[in-house]
């Protein structure tokens, strides 16, 4: 198998352009959100690959699931991308006795107007942070699905649209653990992207340590972008040209999760969806107007582990659904755009 970019086989979208290396709006797009960048990156040490899947996944208009053990900066990731864009923004902590109303609202019965008023749950914000999200019970997760997928509430018969930009950011910790329910395969389906921050190396959490000793990074942190900006750039994701062979090889890497024999649930055709939208918002940061397999080949781990139900066998032998998505990338052949080898491809 050949890579158009080499910096996409390490994992993660393709590392953005150099400020100044685009002309145009591409030049307006990387600038705006390397300011985004480097702001949330002030706060979280030595993990740029996370960063840059978050903000991949804002300007895709999807959703983020982080899932790590506790007191790795889950929510300080969240929170720090929540601050920098400024827009409105709710924090969930979803704890075994919250209730669906908590997050969508509810009808009110006012007796002076002698009609009901509709109090807007935590859900109606531009980005919404959900701690812990699967310590709450099913029921109350069920209440993100239509907000998460269709960006809309029905109360009572009612609809109620969600404002623009919208975005999810969840952060969950392993099932394993105590007090956890897992999270519905309906409601994994919604996130577009799933990362785990991990530990900081030594260097990074000896930086942590210095810088937040004594205050919070988060108190510091201002707005870099306005919500007006981060529309723009999601209509220029939206304007990313995807080639023919490209939107192909997304179809024959998510079909193959269908087939293989590991895996007792594939992906469906919202993952498709996610990875193309996924993919030509890396291509956008990368300051390019068209997206690259390789802008698929290195979402492709992050966008469709996490909906992805190893079999038991698999199981047994220790196999992940990352190590699944991993042996499909090396077995589907990239589509040569060229019509012959591009300069400077390598094996993996």
């Amino acid at each position: 198998m050949t890579t158009y970019d080499e910096r996409a086989s390490h994992g993660g979208p393709p590392a953005p352009a150099e400020p100044g290396g685009a002309a145009g709006p591409a030049a307006a797009l990387t600038a705006t959100a390397e300011r985004v960048r480097r702001s949330v990156e002030s706060v979280i040490e030595g993990k740029p690959e996370v960063v840059r899947l978050a903000l991949t996944v804002l300007l895709a208009e999807g959703h983020l699931l982080i899932e790590d053990v506790p007191g790795v900066g889950k929510t300080m990731l969240a929170k720090a991308l929540a601050r920098s864009v400024d827009c409105s923004v709710r924090r969930i902590q979803f704890t075994p006795d919250l209730l669906p109303s908590d997050i969508t609202g509810v009808s009110v019965y006012d007796q002076q107007r002698r009609d009901f008023e509709f109090k807007p749950g935590a859900i109606f914000a531009q980005i919404v942070i959900g701690d812990e999200i699967n310590r709450a019970s099913p029921k109350t997760q069920s209440a993100l699905l239509e907000s998460m997928e269709e960006r809309q509430v029905t109360i009572d018969g009612h609809t109620y649209e969600l404002p623009s930009p919208f975005m999810v950011v969840a952060t969950q910790n392993p099932v394993e653990m105590e007090g956890t329910y897992p999270l519905p395969e309906a409601q994994r389906d919604r996130f577009m992207a799933r990362v785990s921050i991990g530990y900081p190396g030594p260097e990074a959490e000896l930086r942590m340590l210095a810088s937040h000793g004594a205050l919070s990074p988060l108190d510091d942190l201002q707005p870099v972008a306005h919500a007006h900006e981060i529309g723009k750039l999601i209509e220029a994701v939206r304007a990313v040209h995807v080639a023919e062979p490209v939107l192909r090889y997304a179809v024959d890497v998510v079909g193959a999760t269908r087939q293989h024999p590991e895996l007792r649930l594939g992906a469906s055709p919202r993952a498709t969806l996610h990875l193309l939208r996924a993919a030509k918002a890396a291509a956008a940061l990368a300051g390019r107007e068209f997206a690259l397999p390789d802008d698929v080949r290195a979402l492709a781990v992050p966008v469709l582990a996490h909906r992805l139900l190893p079999t038991a066998q698999a199981q047994l032998g220790r196999r992940t659904a990352e190590q699944i998505v991993v042996d499909i990338l090396r077995r589907t052949p990239l589509p040569d755009l060229f019509g012959r080898q591009p300069p400077g491809a390598r094996g993996l």
